[in-house]
């Protein structure tokens, strides 16, 4: 479980916070959409969880471990992986497999772990056939796919995606979607950031961001039967009109 507790985050000691007193939890197996409009702390939030930000107040905890203990913070990365919207912030390797087997190797695992685990991440979102292709020759939709590869390579026990349909054409789109349903029902716990409120029409819950606090929180049917309340944020909402 992702236990986020009183978490506040400034960049800046002179503006608003980015982040006010959220407490949410996350859950395996679970999959939370979060929405809102841009510059409400969605991505903030998500570097939170796995450490890559660490709160101003508050504490944020993995499994009953705080992102402020950097003993842990190797250990909270492995379980909580990062989907990036841009996948060429976290592509490293040479060949397609190369970067699959780059997280699992800084492990020290054995040689054919790795391989096995290279093998099955690959399988697990359809790049089967591509080991040998380089990176900068896919295209976006593949360079996605990878990123995602990549995070599943180190088994990991939560995912965050940001928005990662972005930019991609419909079948890119629901081929992402698609992964994303089956991890959940795999066990794995879900945090996608989300424009489209279309995409996460199958989240478990979905929890609406703005100015830095949580505004709702809900299932699909709650929050999407508050429209008024996310037309008056900008968020766009399916079948309404302005």
């Amino acid at each position: 479980m992702i236990r986020l507790e009183n978490v506040s985050y400034f960049y800046d000691p002179q503006a608003p916070p980015v982040l006010s007193e959220i407490n949410l939890i996350f859950a395996e197996g679970v999959y939370t959409a979060l929405i809102g409009p841009n510059g409400c702390g969605k991505t903030t939030l998500i570097k939170q969880v796995n450490g890559l930000l660490i709160p101003t107040s508050g504490s944020v905890s993995v499994d009953g471990m705080l992102t402020t203990d950097t003993t842990s913070l190797r250990e909270i990365r492995r379980r909580v992986g990062m989907v990036f919207q841009n996948p060429d912030n976290q592509i490293v390797g040479m060949t397609v497999e190369e970067d699959v087997a780059f997280g699992p190797g800084n492990l020290a695992l054995p040689p054919a772990e790795i391989r096995r685990r290279v093998v099955d991440s690959l399988g697990r979102v359809g790049m089967t056939g591509l080991e040998k292709r380089a990176p900068h020759t896919l295209s976006g939709g593949e360079k996605r796919l990878l990123s995602i590869a990549g995070v599943l390579a180190m088994d990991p026990r939560y995912i965050a995606f940001d928005e990662p349909t972005a930019y991609l054409d419909p079948p890119g789109r629901r081929r992402i979607l698609e992964i994303i349903r089956r991890l959940r029902d795999q066990g794995i716990g879900i945090i996608h950031i989300a424009h489209s409120l279309r995409d996460i029409a199958e989240a478990d819950r979905i929890v609406v961001l703005n100015r830095g606090t949580v505004l709702a929180e809900g299932t699909p049917a709650e929050v999407f039967n508050q429209a008024d309340m996310l037309e008056a944020i900008g968020m766009d909402f399916p079948g309404r009109s302005r």
